[in-house]
């Protein structure tokens, strides 16, 4: 990129950590990092969309593509719409010692059973952790009663 003169955008660099954490290239202290789930980001995008609107007197501007764009995305993938729903999943998460990464895919894809998440969480097998199977299980259960009431 450096020789034909374009510009990464933030769309560039999400796609090269995401390519470089799937190959084991990211340092242990990125993995601590805060990460969102869909659901949180659209809550975010929607309000920053709001605070937009109204700061704008002109009704001709208009937000970027890129953010529309994204905006429509976590929407279309959220899980939890309701703001006090997306609360308590973190919560729920949280509370039975998921890590940042572990606690997006779980509450992002919403497994069904205790073999899906840990088919999609890896590290969910470790031995010595917190979460058994019995403990995934509640997690799981609590999780589909959120949804279910939501």
């Amino acid at each position: 990129m450096k020789n034909s003169c374009l510009r990464p955008n933030h769309i560039t660099l999400l796609c090269v950590l995401s390519a470089s954490s799937h190959a084991g290239l990211v340092d242990e202290e990125f993995l601590k990092a805060k990460c969102l789930m869909h659901s949180e980001v659209s809550l975010v995008l929607e309000r920053r969309l709001e605070q937009l609107r109204q700061t704008t007197d002109d009704p001709s501007s208009q937000v970027s593509q890129v953010f529309e764009r994204s905006l429509q995305y976590v929407k279309q993938f959220s899980r939890y719409k309701n703001p006090d729903a997306v609360k308590q999943v973190r919560d729920v998460l949280s509370r039975n010692g998921l890590g940042e990464f572990e606690l997006c895919v779980i509450g992002n894809l919403c497994p069904e059973t205790v073999e899906e998440a840990k088919a999609m969480v890896p590290s969910l097998k470790t031995k010595g952790r917190a979460c058994d199977d019995e403990r995934i299980e509640k997690m799981l259960n609590d999780l589909a009663m959120i949804r279910k009431f939501e």
